[in-house]
């Protein structure tokens, strides 16, 4: 876990908080364009390798995760997967 915490700077990590209570923090992996919206790539600091694909919404303050309608998950994810094939 904090081998994965180490690889980002403090601006990249944020707390992802949900309706049951459960909280961890994430490492902010990228945001990206699809479809004239964007998403955000968390990756979780667990031992589960875990990657939290969200709708990314900036707001005049900051910005708010909005979860990814089931039907456009996939082609999302699909996006993601794409890009992180793509050479450096």
């Amino acid at each position: 876990m904090e081998e994965k915490r180490a690889q980002y700077s403090e601006d990249e990590i944020l707390t992802l908080e949900f309706d049951d209570g459960e909280s961890f923090e994430c490492g902010i992996m990228g945001i990206f364009d699809l479809d004239d919206k964007q998403y955000i790539a968390l990756e979780a600091f667990d031992e589960t390798n875990d990657v939290y694909l969200y709708e990314y919404v900036p707001t005049d303050e900051d910005f708010e995760l909005v979860d990814i309608p089931e039907e456009d998950f996939d082609r999302v994810a699909a996006e993601f997967d794409r890009l992180m094939d793509e050479p450096l």
